[in-house]
């Protein structure tokens, strides 16, 4: 059984907010969720004169050794490579002003639920080629994986899509489709009750 399930009535698809592409990245605030490697990728599509916002959402852990400081985060926000919006209780929200969602995790992923939220909202996805972030996403169909540590390869995978609107739209209902037919939180208790009741069975 593939996540904990989404329920699609709180993530709806709505249209693509207007003005610059909006990448948007929900996690923690550690090291090992990649927050670095989007923050050099954001850098490496401004300077290329690419026009976009990128967004980090989530607060740092302090207990962790693998925190990245408030401090470290204000300071890439007022360089003006990233924005951070800090914690969200309105992820629906938070997703559905996006036109991209990234997560260039490689920290020891389940299935992260922010991706699941993100196929819901129908937005495309750009994650690792890593255990978990590589269930949520189909390469090429709804998204697009890139090696982990790479922010190369991970500014080349959001400028397709920044540059490419229909391309988004294609993959962000790919998402959706996948939402539905894989994550609905109905078919997953469905699934789960299911292999309890074999189990009293025997």
């Amino acid at each position: 059984i593939r996540g904990s399930g989404i329920d699609l009535s709180l993530y709806r698809v709505l249209p693509e907010p207007d003005g610059p592409p909006l990448v948007l990245m929900a996690a923690r605030m550690l090291h090992d969720k990649g927050v670095g490697e989007f923050v050099e990728a954001a850098r490496r599509l401004r300077t290329s004169g690419l026009v976009a916002r990128f967004v980090l959402v989530g607060d740092t852990d302090a207990g962790n050794p693998a925190a990245i400081s408030r401090e470290q985060l204000r300071a890439w926000q007022d360089e003006g490579a990233v924005e951070w919006w800090g914690w969200r209780d309105d992820m629906p929200a938070a997703l559905s002003s996006a036109h991209i969602v990234c997560l260039p995790s490689y920290y020891k992923e389940g299935l992260p639920r922010g991706l699941l939220e993100a196929a819901a909202c129908a937005r495309p996805i750009v994650t690792t080629d890593w255990p978990g972030c590589r269930e949520a996403v189909r390469d090429g169909v709804n998204g697009f994986l890139v090696p982990p540590r790479d922010s190369s390869a991970l500014a080349e995978a959001l400028r397709t899509l920044i540059v490419d609107p229909a391309l988004r739209v294609r993959m962000g209902g790919a998402g959706r489709r996948m939402a539905e037919e894989e994550f609905n939180i109905q078919r997953v208790n469905a699934a789960t009750l299911e292999v309890y009741d074999k189990a009293l069975r025997r």
